[in-house]
């Protein structure tokens, strides 16, 4: 729901004027941040004796927590006061999920123990397959809905019925992803650019109005659900009873994965706004040191 609200109400000129720097983000920077994290782990949680974990195990951590939180982010940010930043930000948040799924999938499916060139290839081949299935997913499920209510006579000129429908072709999508393993994230978001561009001009006027407040009302109690549970998890005692054995050891292994993920997210964000702002003509376009700080740290949250 927070996602293709995102997707709908996104200013989408300002977004595909910005994609080869999202994609630079989104793919090579979560690659990045995923070798930095993992090499990282190996090396000093190694030698906390927190039990035996393999090779397969911090590639895992290292997608894991490569993965960054977009929801969070637009929370902070405002697409009217700066949608430059917004547009980069979220890009890459919506980017970077789809990486990190091919990441966790590649690590869980291929044969760890002796890495080649193959293995690589038929990583950028997942992920070139899940990125482009997912995408196509969403853009067919947005022109489907615009389809409907243009064409068929039941959805037409009744604002309820032309609400529920998009909410329906919005979740339909979400379903076909999941159903064909894609990433959900990348469908919805892409439904909700084409709904916003097609579907939306086809419906009336009291539709428009109501679309538009209903999902950004959805969106917002989805996320608070999202922070309640977040709240609720930290309060469950069973963990609690766990980690009071070696609160040290819990603090240390934290400590270190949040230097990691400083670290990690660091060494994409300046290096790769470097090489964008070395294509850029205008300075409207370039990425300025505030913004760079400012999308390092927003990589950082964590729900």
């Amino acid at each position: 729901s927070d996602l293709f609200n995102a997707g709908f109400q996104v200013k989408k000129k300002q977004f595909f004027r910005n994609f080869m720097t999202i994609m630079l983000f989104g793919a090579v920077g979560t690659l990045i941040s995923f070798g930095i994290i993992s090499i990282g782990a190996m090396h000093i949680l190694d030698k906390l004796n927190i039990g035996s974990l393999g090779l397969a195990d911090y590639f895992a951590i290292g997608a894991i927590f490569s993965a960054t939180d977009s929801v969070c982010t637009l929370q902070v940010l405002n697409q009217e006061e700066t949608p430059f930043l917004y547009s980069l930000v979220f890009g890459e948040g919506v980017v970077n999920d789809a990486t990190s799924v091919v990441l966790f999938n590649a690590i869980q499916n291929f044969d760890l123990s002796h890495i080649d060139s193959s293995i690589c290839w038929r990583f950028v081949g997942n992920f070139l397959y899940l990125f482009i299935t997912s995408t196509v997913l969403g853009v067919i499920a947005g022109l489907l809905s615009a389809y409907i209510i243009k064409k068929l006579y039941f959805g037409r000129h009744s604002t309820d019925r032309e609400v529920s429908l998009m909410m329906l072709m919005a979740y339909f999508s979400y379903m076909l992803a999941e159903l064909f393993a894609l990433s959900a994230i990348l469908t919805v978001f892409f439904c909700g650019i084409v709904m916003s561009h097609y579907t939306w001009h086809n419906v009336t006027e009291s539709s428009r109005v109501t679309t538009k407040y209903a999902f950004a009302t959805l969106s917002f109690v989805a996320e608070i659900f999202i922070f309640l549970y977040v709240g609720m998890d930290a309060l469950d005692i069973e963990k609690w009873r766990v980690v009071s054995g070696s609160p040290g050891t819990s603090i240390g292994v934290s400590s270190i994965l949040l230097a990691l993920i400083l670290i990690g997210r660091a060494a994409f964000v300046f290096p790769l706004s470097f090489l964008s702002n070395l294509t850029k003509k205008s300075l409207n376009e370039k990425i300025n040191l505030k913004q760079q700080v400012t999308i390092w740290w927003a990589g950082l949250m964590r729900g």
